[in-house]
């Protein structure tokens, strides 16, 4: 995966800074509310829930387990529809594939449907250093570029802007990128939105080229499916003549009857919709110059951490998630920090488990991101595909403090713990080694239940940061062994 955002300091500090500014936070506030209350009513709609989501997790792990052949699959159908397939096993190799395809056309210039992939890979800065300008045409992602900005959020990246900011951003910035902003633009929605659109109409008109991601690849047929909500997606991908798609392995399903579930489950977990506006589908090349859809279509399959995560029994679970964003909906930790401290554009629950499984733990960001979390399972109990979010987040925990064996770059291979954890670990060894010994566990119970009244309130040195925010809990007068020793011991003995 490529590098975290330039200059990103580790969780705790970026998120540190994050919880003083208050209209973020009340930014966060008010649309995390939102989202996932219309979420909750729009999923209580369905009385077989349960069943779509465990019918979603299950195709996605068979799809999991036969990837290779799966993959194959869609290369076969892809080409027999007339498209072309590229593999690129990094962001470096992905970037050199788009930016050669869309070199080849003589354009300078692409229009983009929002895509996660890409910007994983930091496509549009590779465009831009070989003179091509990428357009967003999201009206999220269209405010982020505009702001010289960064996506906080899965489903709405300018969530930690407010009308006024956005308003603000039109106004300065619209002329240079193109059509500017019409005189007096107010900061109401429909305002907003109308300069989007009219800024935007110019691009899709001239645009000879477009750059996609996709929601799903169903294997049998070779068709590639994007989902949204503004239709300029379906802008995007009938009017270009040319269409790279960049999309992620994971993103496969093997046939159209498995669609079925996730066209039910997404709309309902991300935008709180009981389908989506646009559902945008495409299989291959048109046949003819007036026929909608592109005469090229190029698609590139990366990798960038998948396969590496997919080798991990645990943490592979991540490679379900459909994107949907209920997860950093329900989050107490996103809402307060947002989605920028987590230093990738995979931000919130998902992301923390995500991020350091496809770049590693080696930086001191992705080491901090499986702490980004209290632990409470609402982003577990609102997953569309049942991440175990938690169950990884602890694993990655023990990755980071332990070390271990892992996979990177296809190899295994034996990770140094991180700096910072030798009192964790030392703790954890003497945890470990009193559990197996009763009797010196037994003896060391009675000796703090003896001494408690000489405990501390606060940890000293490096346990200061827990017991800052939190109650020590009180040791009782007695360990559990004695009292039930006392209290039924001698009853047990007499029968």
């Amino acid at each position: 995966m490529s590098g975290t955002f330039v200059g990103m300091p580790a969780f705790p500090v970026a998120a540190h800074e994050a919880v003083g500014n208050t209209t973020l936070r009340a930014n966060l506030r008010h649309a995390t509310h939102t989202i996932r209350d219309k979420r909750a009513k729009a999923v209580a709609e369905l009385d077989d829930w349960a069943l779509l989501r465990e019918a979603g997790k299950q195709i996605k792990d068979h799809t999991l387990r036969h990837l290779d052949t799966y993959l194959a699959q869609l290369e076969e159908a892809v080409t027999a529809a007339g498209g072309i397939v590229h593999w690129a096993t990094d962001a470096d190799e992905a970037n050199r594939i788009v930016t050669r395809l869309v070199k080849e056309t003589g354009e300078s210039e692409v229009v983009k449907v929002k895509s996660m992939a890409t910007q994983e890979i930091g496509l549009n800065e590779a465009l831009e250093e070989a003179g091509i300008a990428a357009y967003e045409t999201d009206l999220a992602e269209l405010i982020v570029q505009l702001g010289h900005d960064r996506p906080s959020h899965i489903l709405v990246p300018a969530i930690h802007r407010n009308r006024g900011e956005i308003r603000d951003i039109f106004a300065k910035e619209m002329g240079e990128w193109g059509r500017p902003a019409p005189e007096g633009l107010t900061d109401t929605p429909a305002e907003l939105a109308e300069a989007a659109r009219l800024h935007l109409r110019e691009k899709f008109l001239r645009a000879k080229v477009g750059i996609s991601g996709a929601n799903f690849m169903v294997a049998e047929t070779g068709t590639l499916v994007v989902v949204e909500s503004e239709g300029n997606g379906r802008m995007c991908l009938t009017l270009p003549e040319t269409l790279i798609s960049v999309v992620g392995i994971e993103k496969i399903v093997p046939t159209w009857r498995d669609l079925e579930v996730f066209l039910q489950t997404l709309p309902r977990s991300s935008t709180a919709e009981r389908m989506n506006p646009y559902t945008s589908m495409w299989t291959g090349t048109s046949d003819t110059e007036t026929a909608d859809g592109p005469r090229v279509f190029h698609l590139v399959l990366i990798d960038n951490g998948r396969t590496d995560t997919l080798a991990d029994e645990v943490g592979r679970q991540a490679l379900r998630c459909i994107r949907c964003s209920a997860c950093l909906n329900v989050c107490p930790v996103y809402e307060r920090a947002g989605g920028h401290a987590y230093g990738s554009v995979y931000p919130g629950p998902i992301g923390a488990i995500l991020s350091p499984q496809l770049r590693g733990t080696a930086s001191e960001i992705d080491a901090s991101l499986p702490y980004a979390s209290s632990l409470c399972g609402a982003c577990y109990e609102v997953c569309p595909v049942a991440i175990d979010i938690p169950e990884v987040l602890v694993h990655l925990r023990e990755r980071v403090v332990q070390g271990g064996p892992a996979t990177r770059q296809g190899n295994r291979v034996v990770l140094k713990p991180a700096k910072g954890h030798a009192a964790e670990r030392a703790a954890m060894r003497a945890a470990g080694w009193a559990f197996v010994h009763p009797g010196a566990l037994r003896a060391g119970q009675r000796v703090a239940s003896r001494t408690r009244r000489f405990h501390p309130r606060a940890l000293p040195g490096p346990g200061r940061a827990w017991s800052a925010t939190r109650d020590l809990p009180q040791v009782p007068a007695e360990p559990f062994r004695d009292w039930w020793q006392r209290t039924h011991g001698k009853k047990e003995s007499g029968k």
